[in-house]
């Protein structure tokens, strides 16, 4: 019997080393032919852009052609995986690692044929030359900008720091052409362009990126607010911030919590690109109330900062639901000084779950991208419990309806109205008052609606649209002749009400002028201040700070706050009507 048992043993180890050997040459032989396919497409890709370069009819540029081949074979991955050439290496480090280079602080751009300052920031040296918004720059440095694009003329405007750029200027009610020479500083912006205090015991501290440093800015900005002792908390307003680098992200999220809570993780197809990240410095306070404000361009970063902060339940999250950006790039090193950022991974939040809207591995046969199915999506919880879902961005604790604005108030910001008008309301009032109290009377309201009288600014109400859309309809119904009396009378009832719009949209279009004037006076910061008084998020946010039982309940997930985003829900509902909404205007 003993020996039977022997020969069982021997035969077993046999067969599993048969199937290791037999693994093993299958594995190799995938390795090998996969590898195979990767040098024959090369050898390919090389045969056919030398021989397209010496045979195509007409001239090419080698450079333009790769960049035009590159761009397309990388699009059909996704939108976040670039080739960058040499020429645009300082553009990609501005625009993803450091917004730092040598100028003068100053936007422009072009209108009816000519470059026009559209911003000045405070501080820098424009601002210093007492260049002025809405200054019509002839020259610099001896070159006219008439044909010239905005791209060139910016270029012009930059340089090396001590270097000085001569620049002439045509002002409003200036008859003779100034003359401006400014000597270009380092410009640097801020991830944090403003924090201040929104009431007397409430902080607030705008992060408008994630590039090098912010998580020290932010530090900066809540221990200084910290030393207000009438302070009890303390907003973190991420709308709008598309993101940047996940490191900061980490480091932001360690202000708020403890060391070694899990903050993200991300996970790759390469086994080293798998890793977690962990708080790993003391916090700066892990007990002040925080609510954190996100809308639908909150991404990849502002997600991880926002997710880690519900998932832990450190605080609350208020606004809309976030983009849905859950993938990790790494920039590689590429030959002549160019660049690959690629997708290596996907993050996960503490409770392990995948914000990623769009399944770009999986296209549909058109090439487009489908959004994740509420059939794919999976419950996860936080620490506490409370129920949060994957899939499709970090929805909000509390759900607040987006900003909207008439197409009136597009209309008058397309035609530069607000622009022209700020302009004018500072050339002729040398000083207002704070930006957080500036408010425009009546009568100068009326003062506006006086300038707008005899310029053009047409625009379609969405109820025009409708009635067009009825009228084709009932044209092809072949109906319409039995009801164009009815069509007739209520169009031209739209129209006499439409004469009306900058009466019927006062509220809106006061508010929007009232921070373009104030940007004029105080800058950024000033158009900043000027929109808290209109800001429903902020009031949201400063009404559940200012109710420690609501705010509790909240993170406790108490009734109303233990499921938070379901699928199928109302919320989720006009969240997935206004997104589509958005990707219809796209």
């Amino acid at each position: 019997m003993n020996w039977i048992k022997s020969i069982s043993r021997r035969a077993k180890r046999f067969i599993l080393v048969i199937s290791i050997v037999l693994v093993s040459i299958a594995s190799f032989s995938f390795v090998e032919d996969y590898y195979f396919e990767v040098s024959k497409n090369l050898d390919i890709f090389t045969t056919l852009f030398r021989d397209v370069n010496i045979y195509y009819v007409d001239s090419l540029q080698p450079g333009d052609l790769m960049k035009k081949g590159a761009d397309a074979m990388l699009r059909s991955l996704d939108p976040y995986t670039v080739y960058i050439p040499e020429s645009e290496i300082e553009d990609y480090r501005m625009t993803h690692i450091s917004a730092e280079y040598g100028g003068i602080g100053a936007l422009v751009h072009e209108r009816d044929g000519q470059i026009e300052i559209s911003e000045v920031y405070e501080g820098f040296p424009a601002q210093k030359a007492d260049i002025h918004v809405g200054d019509k720059i002839i020259s610099v440095n001896g070159v006219t900008t008439q044909s010239k694009k905005v791209d060139d003329v910016t270029e012009f405007m930059k340089g090396q720091k001590g270097t000085s750029v001569k620049m002439v200027l045509q002002r409003e009610g200036v008859p003779q052409p100034i003359e401006k020479t400014i000597v270009r500083d380092e410009i640097k912006f801020k991830n944090v362009p403003y924090f201040g205090m929104v009431n007397d015991h409430t902080g607030y501290i705008k992060l408008t990126q994630f590039l090098e440093n912010s998580a020290d800015e932010v530090k900066q900005a809540l221990t200084t607010l910290k030393q207000d002792p009438k302070m009890k908390s303390v907003i973190l307003d991420l709308r709008g911030n598309g993101g940047g680098l996940l490191k900061e992200a980490v480091d932001i999220v360690n202000l708020f919590v403890d060391k070694s809570q899990k903050i993200v993780s991300q996970r790759g197809k390469v086994k080293e690109m798998n890793m977690e990240y962990f708080a790993s410095k003391t916090a700066v306070d892990t007990d002040i109330p925080v609510v954190v404000l996100v809308d639908r361009g909150s991404a990849s970063a502002s997600e991880i900062v926002t997710g880690a902060i519900q998932e832990l339940d450190r605080g609350v999250i208020i606004g809309q639901r976030t983009f849905g950006k859950g993938l990790v790039q790494q920039t590689y090193n590429l030959s002549y000084n160019t660049l690959l950022k690629v997708t290596i991974a996907k993050y996960y939040t503490p409770s392990g779950r995948c914000i990623q809207a769009l399944d770009y591995t999986h296209r549909n046969a058109d090439g487009s991208v489908s959004k994740v199915a509420d059939s794919l999506i999976t419950e996860f919880k936080t620490k506490g419990g409370r129920v949060i879902y994957d899939g499709s961005g970090i929805f909000p604790d509390i759900y607040t309806d987006p900003d909207s604005y008439s197409n009136l108030s597009g209309a008058l910001f397309h035609n530069y109205y607000f622009f022209d008008y700020a302009n004018k309301y500072s050339r002729e009032h040398s000083t207002i008052a704070a930006a957080k109290d500036f408010s425009l009377s009546e009568s100068e309201y009326q003062e506006f609606v006086s300038f707008l009288n005899g310029k053009k600014y047409e625009y379609t109400d969405k109820s025009e649209k409708e009635l067009d859309s009825f009228k084709k309809a009932a044209e092809k119904d072949k109906h319409f002749e039995a009801l164009k009396q009815e069509y007739d009378a209520l169009k031209a009832k739209m129209a006499n009400y439409k004469k009306q719009d900058l009466i019927n949209h006062k509220d809106e279009v006061k508010e929007i002028l009232e921070g373009e004037i104030a940007s004029r006076y105080y800058f950024q910061k000033g158009r900043l201040e000027s929109s808290f008084r209109g800001d429903q998020d902020l009031k949201k946010a400063l009404e559940v700070l200012d109710n420690s039982a609501l705010y509790t309940s909240i993170l406790k997930g108490d009734g109303p706050y233990k499921v938070i985003g379901k699928p199928g829900s109302e919320a989720q509902a006009k969240a997935n009507s206004e997104r589509e909404e958005d990707d219809g205007l796209n």
